[in-house]
């Protein structure tokens, strides 16, 4: 038997991930070319699908026989900013204190992807029936918009893979589904004027309050009535307003005002049509009335960031194989979204979200992963190396 890697060998590689302060807003470039080169050492080539200006990329590569359908391992280079937070150490140097590891991306999800490059030297040794396939994306962190060029690659291939693995931090439990929708704006635009003279003008923020009144009436539309899904813990979409600007002094008519909304959605509940329902009000109901005043009024709603549900079938034979990789029979839902629900709907590849570390880690000052949850999903890999030597995936 293959060894798995170490505990040690884990840390050492989650650490060097660390070290590259990769950010959504600044390149990846680095880290990629370090893993590029950590994968060359053991006679695995990768390639990088670079966006325009070659700072940031999609890392693919494959280990085993490439024209049979395998495992993607999945998981996002970017992190979350530090900027005005208090962390205890430097964010961006692993400190090992407590049963834990502390870094800014030690469980998201870093701690993931270091795992699976540690599991390297010892998959090269296989003879495996299945490939694994190691997927590194970017810029997840602001709404999943890197990863598309890998997506529309995979979705190409002659042999699609079987079965994806997005190891963000689920504390090892299988997620089968998550919410769907997205990031809007709102703007709309009146006619200004004295406050004296308030009938003459068009007050933008007025009728943003309308706007916001039926965005709230939807979000409880479908608190009462649903559709629900009690694995949820929020069992139903919600429409959530949550920024607002506008005016610039007390005795004048605001002819400008923004908003923003997000929306929560379930799988089955299309955001796009929730989105199609909030502009069609606003142009009947609303846009009309402020031209009668103004007619040069205007309103638009746009998307900011959209991502994409997930709703895999838990009798589907991959979630079965993936909890007995986990050791557990349990499986979950969750609002947050990620990048699974790309490669199930717009690859076409089966896909679950299964990784190490609490999502209630994610984003905070001094994030960690504990130990314990390395060594958990040290196994989960080795299970799955095991199982592709032996007999491949069964069902593919």
């Amino acid at each position: 038997m293959t060894a798995a890697a170490t505990r040690q060998d884990c840390i050492a590689a989650i650490g060097d991930l660390i070290a590259f302060p990769t950010v959504s807003r600044d390149p990846n470039r680095e880290l990629l070319f370090h893993v590029e080169a950590l994968l060359a050492r053991h006679g695995i080539g990768c390639d990088i699908i670079w966006n325009a200006d070659r700072t940031k990329g999609n890392l693919w590569a494959t280990i085993g026989p490439p024209d049979v359908p395998g495992v993607i391992l999945s998981g996002h280079s970017d992190v979350v900013p530090v900027d005005g937070q208090d962390w205890s150490s430097d964010p961006f140097q692993l400190r090992e204190a407590d049963g834990r590891i502390y870094g800014r991306g030690a469980c998201d999800m870093k701690g993931f992807i270091g795992i699976v490059l540690a599991a390297v030297p010892g998959l090269v040794k296989r003879s495996l029936k299945a490939p694994i396939h190691i997927a590194i994306s970017y810029d997840e962190e602001v709404g999943c918009t890197g990863v598309t060029s890998l997506i529309d690659r995979i979705a190409a291939m002659s042999v699609r893979p079987a079965l994806c693995i997005v190891g963000e931090p689920t504390s090892m439990q299988v997620v089968v589904g998550h919410k769907g929708g997205g990031m809007f704006r709102a703007v709309l635009s009146g006619r200004s004027a004295h406050s004296s003279l308030a009938p003459t003008a068009v007050n933008a923020i007025e009728y943003a309050a309308e706007l916001i009144a039926f965005i709230k009436s939807l979000s409880m539309g479908h608190a009462h009535s649903g559709p629900h899904d009690h694995l949820y813990d929020v069992s139903h979409s919600t429409l959530s307003v949550t920024t607002i600007s506008g005016g610039t002094a007390l005795n004048i008519i605001p002819n400008h005002c923004e908003i923003g909304f997000d929306i929560r959605s379930l799988p089955e509940v299309d955001a796009r049509a929730l989105i199609a329902e909030i502009r069609r009000h606003a142009e009947t109901e609303i846009l009309p009335r402020m031209r009668a005043v103004a007619p040069e009024a205007s309103i638009s709603v746009e998307p900011i960031v959209e991502f994409v549900g997930l709703c895999t079938d838990v009798e589907h034979p991959g979630v079965t194989f993936v909890k007995q990789l986990a050791g557990r029979n349990d499986h979950a839902k969750v609002a947050y979204g990620t990048e699974a629900g790309l490669f199930s709907n717009r690859a076409g590849v089966v896909s679950v979200v299964c990784g190490p570390g609490s999502i209630e880690q994610a984003h905070k000052p001094d994030e960690y992963l504990a130990l314990s949850e390395i060594d958990r999903c040290r196994t989960f890999i080795d299970r799955l190396a095991q199982q592709l030597e032996d007999a491949g995936l069964p069902w593919a």
